[in-house]
């Protein structure tokens, strides 16, 4: 048991400083680079469009339990919702940290993981199902400094109609989706996915429920 917790320990480390170089490395683009980069095939001139947000729901058990775990990081105060600004480099990284972690993490379920249905947690031992891709993607951009109230852990029903978790990053040019099954980064509508629930932008500890799509003007933030 003690080796393989160390074993843990030390990929849990590599991930960490592996994923800090990677944007670090982002962070070492010239001026001139950012100007010319361009958003993937996001359109400047697209029609933005952002989830309803609907009233405070249940909380999903995996996260209750993560937090009894993790207490301190989810020990937070409401506070007012920030969303990203999409620049070429914001969305350069978001590129980068969702391949990054897909190609990174061996995708396993949580019985096969951890003996038991529903598990939240890092993928320390390299290894880990939809939710974890999702909170290392969270922290690696938290650690650069993202604003945490833009990134939002989010409950959908994928292609299939199973449930599937992904990370929404809410920018002034819409909502995009970090996906362990999508190699791209994708704006939500465009996912082919039922949004069901996700984290409030004020209160991490708050789920609230998603509805049909709205234009910025009729947006309420929560």
């Amino acid at each position: 048991m003690g080796g393989r917790f160390e074993r843990t320990l030390r990929t849990g480390r590599a991930l960490v400083i592996a994923g800090a170089a990677v944007l670090a490395a982002s962070a070492g683009a010239s001026a001139a680079n950012e100007r010319t980069a361009s958003l993937g095939g996001f359109s400047a001139n697209e029609h933005i469009v952002f989830a309803t947000v609907g009233e405070p729901t249940k909380t999903p058990i995996g996260w209750v339990e993560f937090c009894i775990e993790y207490k301190p990081e989810c020990a937070t105060r409401p506070s007012a919702p920030r969303d990203v600004v999409l620049t070429p480099k914001a969305w350069s990284d978001m590129v980068k940290v969702n391949a990054w972690v897909n190609d990174s993490i061996h995708p396993v379920t949580d019985l096969e993981h951890w003996g038991v249905v529903e598990r939240w947690n890092y993928p320390d031992d390299g290894k880990g199902d939809c939710e974890d891709y999702v909170l290392l993607k969270r922290r690696m951009l938290m650690q650069a400094g993202w604003p945490r109230e833009a990134l939002l852990i989010t409950v959908v029903r994928d292609k299939k109609g199973d449930g599937h978790a992904v990370l929404t990053v809410k920018t002034n040019r819409g909502e995009f989706v970090l996906d362990n099954q999508e190699s791209q980064v994708l704006a939500w509508n465009k996912t082919g996915y039922r949004f069901v629930k996700r984290q409030s932008q004020s209160d991490p500890n708050t789920w609230v429920a998603l509805g049909e799509p709205r234009s910025p003007a009729t947006v309420s933030a929560r």
